[in-house]
């Protein structure tokens, strides 16, 4: 089913294919799933070329993360800290718990609401607003709070800083102060609150402080691959 619906997302948002974009985002998206998979999934990581902040996942290893987003970021660890939550999301089957609840209540997915959650939003009696419920529109708290968790592991186990993570949602979190629309879609998926902050300091709290100092932050490829992007072109084409 995640491959299904990765080849519908793929043909229905415009996606970087810059060989040296999709190049470094695997490598980085692989540095931290191969220490973590015990299934041996395929991985696939993939740039979007919208906008607007959001980062999503699908089950069988499929991670997105839109242009916007990572424009936003100022270090590797940041972006890190996304994928590595992210990749939780499909190590924890959060994404295949979704998709067999929506089977369950006999409402096929919406791929609008994977693509676009937030305008799944607060719509009562139709088949959509169960979807939206059940489906990608917002994970749980508990889900939420467990991909943190297990981010963070996940991050440092590869040798990235952890600390990119919470640095990453005060980003976030300052950007919904300033542009609500930009990140509509990423709170619409995962909610953002100070206690997550909290909660990922207090996570990265118990790291020993000698092996969080040996860890890698930042570095020269990473700034490289946001001057690249930067000179693509932006696609025309919209989601739909």
């Amino acid at each position: 089913m995640g491959n299904d619906y990765a080849q519908q997302i793929e043909r229905q948002l415009p996606m970087v294919r810059d060989p040296e974009i999709v190049r470094y985002i695997n490598v980085l998206g692989d540095s931290i799933a191969r220490v973590v998979d015990e299934r041996d999934l395929t991985w696939r990581f993939s740039v979007v070329d919208e906008a607007e902040i959001n980062a999503f996942a699908v089950p069988g290893g499929h991670i997105y993360v839109n242009r916007g987003l990572i424009e936003r970021t100022t270090n590797m660890s940041e972006l890190a800290g996304v994928l590595g939550h992210e990749i939780a999301h499909v190590t924890q089957r959060h994404s295949m718990k979704q998709m067999a609840a929506a089977q369950r209540a006999n409402v096929g997915l919406s791929l609008g609401c994977i693509l676009a959650p937030a305008a799944c939003q607060g719509i009562a009696g139709t088949g959509v607003s169960a979807v939206a419920q059940l489906g990608f529109a917002k994970f749980s708290r508990d889900d939420e709070t467990e991909s943190d968790r297990f981010g963070v592991k996940y991050v440092t186990r590869a040798g990235i800083d952890p600390r990119g993570m919470p640095s990453m949602f005060r980003i976030l979190l300052q950007e919904r102060e300033r542009n609500p629309g930009g990140v509509e879609a990423w709170f619409a998926s995962h909610p953002v609150e100070e206690s997550r902050v909290r909660t990922t300091e207090a996570e990265i709290a118990k790291i020993d402080p000698v092996i969080l100092s040996s860890l890698t932050r930042d570095s020269p490829s990473f700034q490289a691959f946001k001057r690249r992007l930067a000179s693509l072109p932006r696609s025309t084409v919209r989601s739909r």
